[in-house]
């Protein structure tokens, strides 16, 4: 099980704290120190089943001087390099368990679905 996480965030401490809790073994990845290559925001996307601007923190974009591109497949590319370039627009925690079930576990059901899944 991976987990992508900013420490400072309160969502994913608490997805850290059900992880310790279910005694569930992960791997932490702190993003926003090294953030993940395209491939693999779009391996992500695929298990997630969702586009770029379905994870992005749009509202983040503003504060760290991003214009952000159309939400559309023209644009997709354009999304994921913004994405590499300022990691903070990824929307956390992402985690994936060891058999491909991957959630941004911003909520309890969605935590405790990757959780049952590993």
């Amino acid at each position: 099980m991976e987990i992508w996480l900013n420490p400072a965030c309160s969502k994913c401490r608490t997805a850290v704290r059900e992880l310790d809790a279910a005694g569930k073994e992960y791997v932490v990845r702190r993003y926003l120190e090294e953030p993940p290559t395209v491939a693999e925001l779009e391996d992500v996307l695929a298990r997630l089943g969702l586009e770029p601007w379905d994870i992005a923190r749009t509202a983040d974009a503003a504060k760290l001087g991003v214009t952000l591109p159309a939400k559309d497949v023209a644009h997709r590319h354009a999304w994921l390099e913004a994405m590499v370039d300022q990691p903070r627009l990824i929307q956390r925690p992402i985690i994936t368990a060891a058999d491909g079930t991957t959630v941004v576990a911003r909520d309890p059901e969605s935590l405790a679905r990757v959780i049952a899944a590993d």
